[in-house]
């Protein structure tokens, strides 16, 4: 049976969704896209304990990112942080910067910098 999640005003009586962008991360959309699928929906206590002790060096550059929205949401919008969740949470490719590295025999192999986008949207 499904259930009927109801979605209650913030004090100004409307819903509340802060977002918070990082450009350029140098690091792979795949790799952060691993630690993004761990934390999204969850609450925001959850979601920065799942960050806080995973190996992952993703999980630092999304936890940056996750903080920035939550100060965001409680300065700009005077959001309970308590109240709050990771309603959004999407990884985008940025600028692959192409590198060479030189081989054997005259030859040349291509390396890929890949770099992302990183979008974090919370809401009560």
């Amino acid at each position: 049976m499904d259930m009927l999640q109801i979605e209650k005003p913030n004090a100004k009586g409307i819903m509340m969704e802060v977002a918070a962008k990082l450009n350029g991360a140098r690091i792979s959309a795949q790799k952060v896209r691993l630690v993004a699928d761990q934390i999204r929906g969850k609450s925001i206590a959850e979601a920065l304990d799942i960050l806080t002790f995973s190996p992952k060096k993703a999980a630092v550059i999304v936890k940056k990112v996750l903080e920035s929205a939550i100060a965001n949401a409680e300065h700009n919008e005077g959001a309970d942080v308590d109240e709050l969740r990771v309603s959004t949470i999407f990884v985008d490719e940025g600028v692959t910067m192409k590198r060479i590295s030189p081989r054997a025999k005259g030859r040349a192999d291509r390396i890929l910098k890949r770099n992302s986008h990183i979008t974090v949207k919370v809401s009560d």
